[in-house]
């Protein structure tokens, strides 16, 4: 048999593991010698692939210079949010596949989330309509966590370690002054509130703050709002508050609309932001006390200083598992994470496969009984379930002016 050749890209927004899902897809390729003979990248997704952009990796990253993938933040290869034609009639198509032909593609890899695995979902569809041997495979990556049929996604690990750690640094820091104050922490998340949720793993006792925690899964109501803080000043002075940037009233209006304009990106997605100083403005007039706010912004989901091992492993398991199925043959799946969790606690992820079809464009949310006390907190059982995915340090390897090392792309 022939050889062929691999080639993976990268989309949307980066996550601190998304290189490590990238080297394991990477490294498990330069594994099969005898049937992979170039192991190709798309410079910005599949965008870039049709301008022509790609590299080779043994050429990129050769020897140990691959290692600094797993522990370098943003996406290595660049990212796009371009989105195929619905059609597969159109011309982009055939052009597409014409230039896997030329490369000698046997094996097509595309990390990302959601509007990634639409992409996966169409090349996969349309490589069977033309009798293609190409095999197509959708590796998971999201901070959001939103994606259907699996239990969690890389990336979130490391991004809920940030947001727990960094609530639990600004809870202390509010700490300081005997004097009612109110700080809106504003996380990233549209319409699924996972990542915000998970501002709950700072607490280090019942009652700590975060004391009210907000997700888009429920509809946000400013004057019960309100009327929590003035509840929790009962308990401690200075409330920590963590929402969404997706929160929303009953008839769906973002909270950040109430007084922004807010543009569209390139999918339609509103781009949302300001929901926090939204409501720092309101409780600092409505309540008359000391309010200020805090967006995380693009640290929770880059940073790879508070990375977790547990996610960084996930990521690579899933880019090796995803070579080793595409060379048994299977496509337009992707690699899906199954938890394996017993009575005591006993965490453990093992790889599977689920119909990309089935993925794409959709989203899970937090599950409603999760979510408590009328929408301002949420369970026991959420923080069962992410605390194991946040475990493990990480050390990331210092040059000699004491800042992290991390491989660049020339």
């Amino acid at each position: 048999m022939s050889k062929k050749n691999l080639i993976v890209g990268q989309s949307g927004g980066p996550t601190a593991v998304i290189n490590s899902s990238l080297y394991g897809v990477v490294s498990e390729g330069f594994a099969h010698p005898e049937t992979i003979e170039h192991v190709y990248g798309m410079v910005n997704g599949i965008e870039g692939f049709l301008n022509g952009t790609t590299l080779d990796f043994a050429e990129a990253l050769p020897g140990e210079k691959l290692e600094y993938l797993k522990h370098t933040p943003g996406a290595y290869l660049g990212s796009c949010r371009y989105k195929l034609p619905e059609s597969l009639e159109d011309p982009v198509y055939p052009l597409l596949f014409k230039k896997f032909e030329e490369m000698n593609i046997g094996w097509f890899f595309y990390i990302g989330g959601n509007d990634s695995m639409d992409t996966v979902s169409k090349l996969s569809r349309y490589a069977k309509r033309i009798g293609s041997s190409i095999r197509v495979i959708g590796e998971p990556k999201t901070i959001d966590n939103d994606l259907v049929l699996t239990d969690h996604t890389p990336g979130f690990g490391s991004a809920a370690k940030y947001v727990a750690s960094t609530v639990r640094e600004i809870s202390l820091d509010a700490n300081v002054y005997e004097k009612k104050s109110v700080t809106i922490v504003e996380i990233m998340g549209r319409h699924a509130g996972w990542l915000t949720a998970a501002g709950a793993l700072a607490r280090k006792y019942e009652g700590d703050n975060p004391m009210l925690i907000y997700l888009p899964e429920v509809a946000f109501d400013p004057e019960a709002f309100l009327a929590r803080v003035e509840e929790s000043f009962e308990k401690n002075c200075n409330v920590i508050v963590c929402v969404s940037e997706g929160i929303h009233d009953a008839q769906g209006t973002f909270i950040c609309e109430y007084d922004n304009s807010v543009g569209t990106d390139n999918f339609g997605h509103k781009m949302l932001a300001g929901c926090g100083k939204y409501l720092e403005n309101l409780v600092r007039s409505r309540l008359g006390v000391k309010a200020r706010s805090v967006e995380l912004n693009v640290s929770q989901r880059c940073s790879t200083s508070m990375l977790s091992a547990t996610d960084q492993q996930e990521a690579i398991a899933a880019g090796v598992f995803g070579v080793k199925v595409a060379l048994e043959g299977v496509t337009g799946k992707m690699v899906s994470f199954i938890r394996e969790q017993d009575d005591n606690g006993s965490y453990r992820m093992i790889c599977g496969l689920e119909d990309v079809n089935a993925i794409c464009n959709e989203e899970k949310p937090v599950p409603q009984e999760w979510i408590i006390n009328d929408g301002s907190d949420v369970s026991e059982e959420f923080i069962n379930y992410a605390r194991p995915l946040v475990q493990g340090k990480v050390d990331v390897p210092l040059g000699e002016d004491g800042l992290p090392v991390f491989v660049y792309r020339k």
